[in-house]
């Protein structure tokens, strides 16, 4: 009786151990997501673009596909100069199988010139990550643009 309470122990041990590692990685995810947009996105910096994607990242954006030569134009580009992009993100779904992630999510982008709001932007977004030596990188990201219907 008290090895099989020992196993019992160690059994419910070990399934709390492997949840809490699930938690810390879909709060890594969360990060990762909401880091690499206030980074890269707001604050246009292209160096920081290895701390976030893989070297073959692709973005699918709105039936375009963008590598990371358009994305680091659209960063560079005078349209985003002088322009503050605040991110929103609401996680619907996170999926982790091993090194690998899938997360779906709305977007919502709110662009600022000094004090005042001059867009808004929604999308909604998946996206694919692979847990690497460094860490979790995105290395896929897929957005749509919604649409209100009024």
């Amino acid at each position: 009786m008290k090895k099989l309470l020992i196993y019992f122990v160690l059994f419910f041990y070990m399934i709390n151990t492997s949840r809490a590692q699930t938690v810390s990685d879909e709060e890594q995810l969360k990060t990762l997501v909401q880091n690499s947009f206030d980074d890269i996105l707001s604050e246009l910096d292209a160096e920081s673009i290895p701390e976030y994607f893989t070297d073959d990242f692709v973005l699918l954006e709105n039936g375009e596909v963008w590598d990371m030569m358009k994305l680091r134009r659209m960063l560079n580009s005078e349209t985003m100069k002088g322009v503050k992009r605040m991110n929103d993100f609401e996680f619907i779904q996170i999926t982790i199988h091993g090194d690998a992630a899938w997360l779906a999510y709305h977007n919502k982008a709110t662009f600022r010139k000094g004090d005042k709001i001059v867009g808004e932007m929604n999308w909604l977004e998946s996206a694919t990550a692979i847990k690497t030596k460094d860490g979790w990188r995105l290395d896929m990201l897929h957005s749509t643009r919604k649409t209100e219907v009024k």
